[in-house]
């Protein structure tokens, strides 16, 4: 008995040390990037953006969570505004504030993310006028910490964070172009 149980300590320990070295092989920084062009003009695109009482017409994590408490303060819209959300286990809580406005073409967003995990990133958009259409460009980057590198051995946050980006792409690109 004394034989099994040190085979199996040795075999978890050999897939403990595996699963750092995996994760030491990680960046330290992330980045998901998403694109759609829309038949609509960057004008008509930018305040469902840079307004987030908007967000509730396009967003992916709105319709995750229909009871998500929400607060919003700061300015109404652009530079300065601030929503907080507290939600379910799906978007957990968090805080985002617009650090950049420039219209039609591009947003900055500060992204803090308390639960399930913390984290400090940056969110992009920007609307680029190509003829009648607008490319709108969706970008997240941020650090990588260590337990997040962890985590990256098991879960493709590129699949993960891009499938919400291009949904709410989707949405965007339904709204402006009707």
């Amino acid at each position: 008995m004394l034989k099994i149980i040190a085979g199996v300590a040795v075999v978890l320990a050999v897939a403990i040390v595996i699963v750092l070295v995996l994760a030491a092989t990680k960046p330290d920084t992330f980045q998901v990037t998403r694109t759609a062009t829309i038949n609509a003009p960057p004008a008509k695109i930018f305040p469902l953006i840079a307004d987030f009482h908007q967000w509730g017409q396009w967003s992916p994590w709105e319709r995750k969570d229909p009871a998500m408490q929400r607060t919003f303060s700061g300015a109404n819209s652009g530079l300065g505004a601030v929503y907080a959300w507290e939600g379910n286990g799906e978007v957990g809580s968090g805080r985002m504030e617009v650090i950049e406005a420039t219209a039609p073409g591009k947003i900055g967003i500060k992204l803090d993310f308390i639960k399930p995990f913390e984290g400090h990133n940056v969110a992009e958009f920007t609307m680029l006028p190509q003829g009648s259409t607008t490319l709108v460009t969706w970008t997240m980057h941020g650090p990588t910490p260590f337990l997040g590198k962890i985590i990256h051995v098991f879960m493709n946050m590129d699949n993960m964070v891009g499938k919400d980006f291009s949904a709410g792409l989707a949405s965007l690109k339904s709204i402006t172009e009707k």
